[in-house]
């Protein structure tokens, strides 16, 4: 019997999961976001400027879904410290998956301190009953603002973990988010290692049941051309029925999308304990589980591949397939748990 790991109907909608406008410390107003992303074939524009929760909802039309969400930082207090021990931060993304959803989770206005966040603030709306939350770089701290903010209904993402300087020791005891990016264009830019698949399988094979997203975390500080152009490079192809706002938030609640900077996935699926795969040009394919056995398919010498089919097995604990292109870009599915 076939399992389709991404829904055999629908359509696929390109989405940047991670974005800065002129609210907070971006160079770019919401709508001039929007006519960027669109222009470059974009559907969906999370909307995530730092600290401070403000909807879009009026720039959403038939081609274009705007998505609410923010970025919370949790700092060391000794974060703007010159030298010595790197000072550790932990950010996440928080989107909302309904539309009706218009109160911060975990609020404090003390927390929007950055450029033009705190400008902006007084605009946000929150449970006023609650308590302002205080924010700590602590698991305790982190994981409290995760639990709460998902039974509030956010999807959360974990972000940039080597700009971030977090180790293992760190990230590892983070408990409950969605996702974590594996690829973050702004910070691999400016010269961070910020391509992660070591550090997602790390987390799987601590059993951690995550996706993986690849983000732009764009701030538009320079220019398209220039080679700091930080849009439009690492995003995800949702798969879902229409471009409405519950359906494309309950296809990422749900896993349904896959990873890239570039190449695409068309079909990806289970059957006969074989995983199977059907993609664009590319001239390796690669499986990767929680054991030492990866196995790559690789095209001849200036040739390439459009599909490949794999052996699973439940020792594999889980399995996620990789493309990679002529020209070193990617894509990379989600874990899929086989247990």
């Amino acid at each position: 019997m076939r399992k389709y790991l991404l829904p055999k109907n629908g359509n696929f909608y390109k989405a940047n999961l991670h974005s800065h406008s002129f609210l907070s410390d971006g160079n770019l107003t919401p709508e001039e976001m929007k006519n960027l992303y669109k222009s470059h074939g974009y559907s969906v524009l999370a909307y995530t400027d730092h600290d401070i929760f403000l909807p879009h909802h009026d720039l959403t039309d038939e081609n274009f879904l705007a998505l609410s969400g923010f970025e919370a930082e949790f700092n060391e207090h000794n974060l703007r410290k010159m030298g010595g021990t790197p000072c550790k931060t932990c950010h996440l993304c928080f989107i909302a998956k309904s539309p009706d959803i218009i109160n911060q989770p975990c609020f404090n206005p003390n927390d929007a301190y950055i450029s033009r966040s705190k400008e902006n603030v007084s605009k946000v709306q929150y449970d006023k009953t609650k308590p302002f939350f205080q924010r700590e770089h602590t698991p305790e701290s982190i994981n409290e603002m995760i639990k709460t903010a998902r039974e509030e209904g956010f999807f959360v993402t974990y972000n940039h973990p080597v700009w971030s300087f977090e180790t293992r020791e760190d990230y590892i005891n983070f408990d409950g988010m969605n996702a974590m990016e594996i690829y973050n264009t702004e910070s691999f830019l400016l010269g961070y290692p910020e391509y992660n698949p070591n550090i997602y399988d790390e987390m799987l094979r601590s059993g951690k049941k995550i996706f993986a997203v690849a983000a732009d975390d764009n701030h538009n500080k320079y220019p398209e051309g220039h080679p700091l152009f930080a849009s439009c490079g690492g995003f995800v192809m949702i798969k879902a029925d229409e471009l409405k706002y519950e359906k494309i938030t309950d296809a990422l609640f749900n896993g349904y999308f896959y990873a890239s900077n570039g190449p695409e996935i068309y079909d990806l699926y289970i059957e006969d304990e074989k995983i199977h795969i059907k993609c664009s040009d590319c001239t390796k394919i690669t499986k990767n589980t929680a054991l030492r056995n990866t196995i790559i398919v690789c095209a001849e010498a200036g040739e390439s591949i459009n599909e490949a089919v794999f052996d699973i097995s439940p020792e594999d604990v889980y399995v996620r397939l990789s493309i990679f292109d002529k020209d070193g870009k990617f894509a990379h599915t989600n874990a899929y748990f086989l247990l």
